[in-house]
């Protein structure tokens, strides 16, 4: 049964910095798609970017654009989102996903496996 646990997550101000660790724990990570979504308080979950198993990077949302990054290092069976010049709407808490260990490969389809989240909080 694969698990992903997120950390990383925390209280900084606009313009500052977090990276995100997302940690797969039963099948490796490397056979996996992984990818971030995001819920803000009061709106509806949001899909931000996904790495599938080769390294390809599937963009989802343009309100992060040019300021997060999404990676992988397979030997540590763990996923990242690096966000830069965060901003106070990008407070929310942060998942990582995946479809399984069948699906090595970005999609629309719905995910099987999810994080208990992470929470960021971008304030001054």
């Amino acid at each position: 049964q694969l698990q992903l646990v997120e950390s990383g997550g925390g209280l900084v101000q606009p313009g500052e910095s977090l990276r995100l660790s997302c940690a797969a724990s039963g099948p490796t990570l490397k056979d996996i798609a992984i990818s971030w979504f995001r819920q803000a308080p009061g709106k509806e979950r949001e899909k931000v970017l996904c790495v599938n198993y080769y390294g390809f990077v599937t963009k989802y949302s343009a309100s992060v654009e040019g300021r997060f990054t999404i990676s992988r290092d397979n030997a540590k069976h763990t996923a990242y989102l690096q966000m830069n010049s965060l901003k106070p709407e990008d407070t929310a808490v942060y998942y990582c996903a995946a479809q399984g260990p069948t699906f090595p490969y970005c999609s629309d389809g719905a995910m099987n496996f999810w994080g208990t989240g992470t929470p960021v909080t971008v304030s001054s």
